[in-house]
């Protein structure tokens, strides 16, 4: 089965897919795995390594790492071209369309498609869309491009759809690390509401009712990387898990 599939199977039978993100730049390597061998049993369905500005040198070694760590779909959330590596399952295929720097829309994905296909990735096609968090986080200070403004739910559905009709597979609506406020959950309804590809959220989400809103909300899918890489907390992490799987299997 595709890793795609795996993450659509996932919304359908639990509500909702949790993702792990980890930044090679953020821990090292010993915490890194110790969040990615923990993953599965806490409930997450997949693991996205990535990273908006590369200071570690060693981020094919750090897939590799986490590859042998996990069973867990991998998949990277790349900040450009250079980090692509052969030893994950599936690559995030994103065009920073709610900006309009060339560079994030087209020239980094040129760059970065031949590798794709020379290590055998499964590319997953996103709309990726950067909305107001109240500071300026690392992605927009890199992509040197203007976020969606919070309260501009018609301009956030109007790139949605888009990415829809440029055949995506899915949007990922995201904030930023560390942002003052996560993607506002009546935007999330609204752009869920009027496209017919999956909703992806991450950035800001800081406690467990904030994933399950966010599902509740419309999204299939939640990411959460600098919460649980700052306080390494596997029960954090399986609480995050349990809030996105809003379909609970009742036992007789």
């Amino acid at each position: 089965m595709q890793v795609f599939d795996q993450l659509l199977k996932a919304k359908k039978d639990k509500g909702g897919g949790f993702f792990l993100l980890l930044d090679p730049d953020r821990g090292t390597e010993k915490d890194i795995l110790h969040l990615a061998e923990a993953a599965e049993d806490c409930g997450v369905d997949s693991i996205l390594i990535g990273t908006s500005f590369m200071l570690n040198t060693n981020f094919h070694h750090v897939v590799k790492a986490v590859k042998e760590h996990s069973n867990l779909p991998v998949v990277i959330f790349p900040g450009g071209h250079g980090q692509i590596s052969p030893h994950a399952d599936a690559i995030l295929f994103t065009s920073l369309i709610s900006g309009r720097n060339p560079s994030y829309l087209i020239e980094e994905q040129v760059k970065g498609a031949p590798l794709i296909k020379r290590f055998g990735l499964e590319p997953i096609s996103a709309g990726y869309m950067l909305i107001e968090s109240g500071r300026t986080t690392s992605v927009l200070y890199i992509s040197n491009t203007q976020p969606i403004p919070r309260d501009k739910s018609d301009i956030a559905a109007a790139h949605a759809l888009t990415a829809q009709y440029f055949g995506m597979k899915m949007v990922y609506m995201e904030a930023g690390s560390g942002a003052d406020g996560s993607v506002p959950d009546e935007m999330i309804n609204i752009v869920s509401e009027y496209i017919d590809i999956p909703v992806c959220t991450g950035g800001g989400i800081n406690e467990p009712i904030d994933a399950e809103r966010k599902i509740l909300a419309g999204a299939s899918f939640v990411v959460v990387g600098n919460r649980l890489e700052e306080c390494n907390s596997l029960s954090l992490m399986r609480e995050f898990a349990d809030a996105t799987h809003t379909k609970k299997v009742v036992t007789a």
